[in-house]
């Protein structure tokens, strides 16, 4: 795949992945989420990095979803359900990396760049990033099966705050909570996420693979089970009254009035 949205860089040990729409603030549209996936399943043929960190150009991580410029839904509902799997797919490769992820983040994680911050090993992050999921503000659930993977980096309630204000919880706040590993000032974190990068490429590699396996294997036993009809309630949310309303209000950047309906 030639890759118009992200860049891959291979150097022995270390590689990165640098979402690379800075003049959409990295938002993600499904040509850049099936980047990011396609780019995760080749480490899998990878005999050198034993570290992927995972980075944005400009001043964020990544905004999340881009609603311009994609394909309009299909007709078809079978095909529509096809379709909304994009995201969890993309999820699921990059927790299926035998690789130690890192996320190198400034500025933004919102809604599917949030999940995939915390899809990744570890998060450094800058005094001033921030992490926020606007799906309910729009009227739909959080999809891509992350739900499980927030509730266990903050814990229940912290991520019933995040996902249902859909407010901006920053830096200092992320790393009380445990959403952050690391914090640091904007300049430093591509250096210290390379720091933690070279402690961890440093590390027996078979047996660190390992355990990275059985952590998540133990931490996310059911998420699949309990999150597998998230597709779906979006679906359905999709065509409520109180999601156009909401669309609406957002557009036109007044307060939405929902009606339950």
């Amino acid at each position: 795949m030639d890759y118009q949205h992200i860049k891959v860089e291979r150097g022995g040990e270390i590689a990165t992945i640098t979402f690379n729409r800075p003049e959409k603030a990295n938002a993600l549209n499904d040509r850049h989420i099936q980047e990011i996936e396609h780019a995760a399943l080749s480490f899998r043929d990878d005999e050198n990095a034993r570290v992927v960190v995972f980075t944005g150009a400009g001043k964020h991580f990544n905004s999340g979803a881009d609603l311009t410029g994609n394909e309009p839904p299909h007709p078809l509902l079978t095909m529509r359900r096809r379709q909304r799997r994009i995201g969890e797919r993309c999820i699921h490769a990059i927790r299926e990396m035998d690789q130690i992820t890192i996320a190198a983040w400034k500025g933004a994680a919102m809604g599917g760049g949030a999940c995939i911050a915390t899809a990744v090993d570890f998060r450094i992050g800058a005094r001033d990033c921030f992490m926020s999921y606007p799906e309910v503000l729009i009227g739909v659930n959080l999809m891509w099966q992350s739900l499980p993977l927030c509730v266990q980096l903050v814990g229940p309630a912290r991520a019933k705050r995040l996902v249902i204000s859909g407010e901006h919880i920053h830096g200092p706040t992320l790393l009380e909570w445990g959403a952050l590993d690391e914090m640091v000032e904007a300049d430093e974190v591509m250096d210290k996420a390379m720091e933690w990068a070279r402690l961890y490429a440093s590390q027996a590699p078979v047996a660190a693979q390992m355990i990275k396996r059985s952590v998540n294997a133990i931490s996310s036993a059911l998420d699949r089970s309990v999150m597998h009809m998230d597709v779906d309630q979006h679906l359905l949310n999709r065509e409520t009254e109180d999601a156009a309303i909401a669309v609406s209000a957002y557009l036109a950047k007044e307060p939405p009035t929902f009606k339950g309906n």
